[in-house]
Formats: structure tokens, sequence, C-alpha cells
């Protein structure tokens, strides 16, 4: 059974905040490679933006190189600067997940578009437990991972003044 099957239903962030309490570490080792990502929905003020923006997931080259957004533009994946992304506006316009912004934002992969690394990888405590964490360069972002098989981990995004954590899926892009 994948993470998504057992996830189900849209959770609380209560129930979601127990099913990730349940899982173990993820060491920075079991992170490194590509990962396609999925949403896990709780009722969070960013449910839906990553399918709008065209989301595909995340690549760990090593502890220190991280792409932390890689979406599909127009001539295949690319890795997006996090820096350049609006997370207050994707946080309050909930009018802006539509194929209007889908379009604009394919479009706007010239300007947004990065070939260098936008976070990296450490082991950092959170609820308890030490595991591989995604710290982003630019933005007061804390992607916190657990395992939840050898090749699907759930990621619990802790963002500075979002009290609310959101939570995704990652499972290795083979």
């Amino acid at each position: 059974m994948t993470l998504q099957d057992q996830w189900g239903h849209a959770k609380t962030t209560e129930e979601a905040l127990a099913f990730y309490d349940a899982l173990p570490a993820v060491s920075i080792e079991e992170m490194i490679g590509p990962w396609k990502g999925a949403e896990l929905p709780t009722g969070h003020a960013l449910d839906g933006v990553l399918g709008v923006a065209r989301w595909h997931g995340k690549v760990f080259r090593s502890a220190d190189e991280v792409d932390p957004l890689v979406h599909k533009g127009l001539f295949g994946k690319f890795a997006a600067n996090p820096a350049l992304m609006p997370l207050g506006l994707a946080v309050h316009a909930r009018f802006l997940r539509n194929g209007l912004t889908t379009l604009l934002f394919i479009l706007s992969q010239p300007v947004i578009g990065t070939r260098k690394p936008r976070a990296r990888l450490r082991m950092i405590e959170f609820r308890g437990v030490v595991s591989a964490t995604m710290i982003y360069d630019a933005k007061p972002i804390n992607d916190h991972f657990r395992k939840f098989s050898d090749d699907e981990v759930i990621g619990l995004m802790d963002v500075r003044d979002i009290d609310q954590p959101y939570f995704f899926a990652l499972k290795r892009d083979l």
C-alpha cells in the first residue's frame, strides 16, 4: 500500500500529525536522488497550490545541493528558485488556483528557473525525532521528512509565521 493510499481522504491537521509522528526518521543518505511529489490535503491554505504550479517534486543531489522545487515546464522539468515564489500570495489568494495561473507559471520559467541548488539537507530534531530536514536558502521554511517506506517519505513543511503545517508525499522518481 502506498503512502497516498494509506493517507486516503483529507485529514485534519491533528490526524496528519499523529500519522507523521508514528513514522520513523529518515537519513540524509536515504534522501539522495530524484523524488516525485504529491500533496497530502489537510485543509491547509496551500492545498492545491502545487498542483496549479505543476509541481513535480524535489532533487537531492547531495546534502548541500538540493533543488527544492522541480516543476513541469513546456519542454520538460525545471528547478524553480523559491526566492522568487510569492508564498504569501499563494497562502491568501485561493482565486489563483486556476488554468490561467498554471499558464502564467509555465511562461515564467525563464524568470523563475535556476541551475543553482536552493536548499540543503541536515539532520534536525523536530517533534522529538532527529530526521533529514531540507532547509531552504532564501525562505524561512524547513521541510521535515519521515520514512513511510524505502521509496516513500512524508514531508511536513514548517513555515515561520504560518501555524498550520503543510503535508506532502515524496516517492522515489526512478
